[in-house]
């Protein structure tokens, strides 16, 4: 029996549970966990997984949690501080970051430089600190095992074959719930209609990066990142069916694609027992049933957060940190009703008007760069949102 010691960042969102679900099928132990605010949640984890440490993000619940769980022999954080802690729990050699958004970036690099295994769930880690994380995994020789279904897709792929034999990368969508709707169509979109997508069951950020498809385009970023690719090498693909995962084009033009139900259990347990492929309960796929499978392009004119994070991706540098930034923001303000559907892509649009006046873009870019290039975008996102509502 494989034998794993983890550490979870994330424990109490969709992929965190999850894993914590594929843990306890292999008997895998669990020894550090970290949510954001879920203290409820949380409180039911540590008593059935027994961490050592657990940081609990937002300090307004921090006290609230010691006393809840006082008769557990836990170790309770919290914080930018305490997450990092819990990333680099002497105990793990496998963390899984599975947080939402920019956040994850720190406790990556932290993880990294502890030597711990990562399994990568939080694609804004890459997005936005890609070269900065790639060269610490080269030199801590870490290795990082994607969790999202389409790149762990291209991982298993690639298995056998070499880099340098890849043509291009099929990078699949499911073309969210507003796919073949034009500008038109989607300017009286609610939040309500924006949070039900037809294949997956994700938090509340990542469903609505699916409608825009900007979710898309932040794989794009990663998946250059995590197999050496340029933009050119990766086609997106919208695949509503959401059966055929991503796909490798090799210089043969031999195509291998990755099959499977839409169960994150099957991508989460793979970075976990990697190189092994061990019983799963998850649905088999019955081809009998799949009556079709359809291929088709996106409309980068109509949903534009996904042009500008291929532009980004072609600009390179800060660009990706400034469409993530800009992004991260206006998905909140929609998530509070503030802005409209349309908005949230053409916010992130024009935040790639921004770096033309940063000294530090040209620069070796460092994690301080990239966190103070992050507070730009979102501060331009509120601006341009305060100036229209004047």
């Amino acid at each position: 029996m494989m034998s794993h010691s983890l550490s979870i960042l994330g424990s109490t969102g969709s992929i965190g549970t999850q894993a914590l679900e594929v843990c306890k099928a292999h008997k895998f132990t669990v020894c550090g966990l970290a949510a954001y605010q879920n203290i409820d949640l949380l409180e039911q984890q540590i008593r059935l997984f027994r961490p050592k440490k657990v940081c609990i993000y937002d300090d307004t619940n921090y006290l609230k949690l010691k006393q809840n769980v006082f008769d557990c022999s836990v170790s309770i954080v919290t914080g930018m501080e305490g997450l990092c802690e819990v990333a680099s729990i002497h105990e793990a050699d496998i963390v899984l970051n599975a947080v939402v958004g920019m956040i994850g970036l720190q406790p990556t690099l932290t993880a990294i430089e502890a030597k711990k295994q990562i399994a990568l769930a939080n694609k804004e880690t890459l997005v936005t600190g890609g070269k900065l994380v790639m060269e610490a995994a080269k030199k801590h020789q870490v290795h990082l095992y994607p969790i999202d279904s389409e790149h762990s897709a291209i991982f298993q792929a690639l298995q056998g074959n070499r880099l340098e034999q890849v043509n291009k990368v099929y990078l699949t969508a499911s073309g969210g719930p507003f796919f073949g709707k034009t500008q038109k169509e989607l300017e009286h979109v609610s939040l309500e209609d924006a949070l039900r997508h037809p294949n997956w069951s994700m938090g509340s950020k990542i469903t609505i990066d699916s409608a825009t498809l900007v979710n898309k385009g932040l794989e794009f970023i990663e998946a250059m990142w995590l197999f050496d690719l340029k933009p050119e090498q990766i086609e997106i693909v919208i695949h509503r069916e959401s059966i055929v995962h991503s796909a490798v084009e090799y210089l043969d033009h031999s195509i291998i694609a990755q099959l499977g139900t839409p169960d994150m259990k099957i991508p989460i347990q793979y970075a976990l027992t990697y190189p092994e492929r061990l019983s799963s309960t998850s649905k088999p796929l019955n081809l009998f049933e799949q009556q079709q499978l359809t291929f088709q392009k996106p409309d980068i004119d109509t949903f534009i957060g996904l042009k500008a994070c291929i532009k980004a991706a072609k600009l390179g540098g800060l660009y990706p940190t400034v469409v993530n930034g800009a992004n991260e923001q206006a998905v909140s303000l929609f998530l509070q009703k503030k802005i409209s559907f349309l908005e949230i892509g053409k916010l992130v649009y024009q935040s790639l008007s921004l770096l033309k006046d940063i000294p530090w873009e040209k620069q070796q870019i460092t994690l301080s760069h990239i966190m103070q290039t992050d507070k730009l975008a979102r501060a331009f996102v509120n601006q341009q949102i305060n100036q229209s509502n004047e």
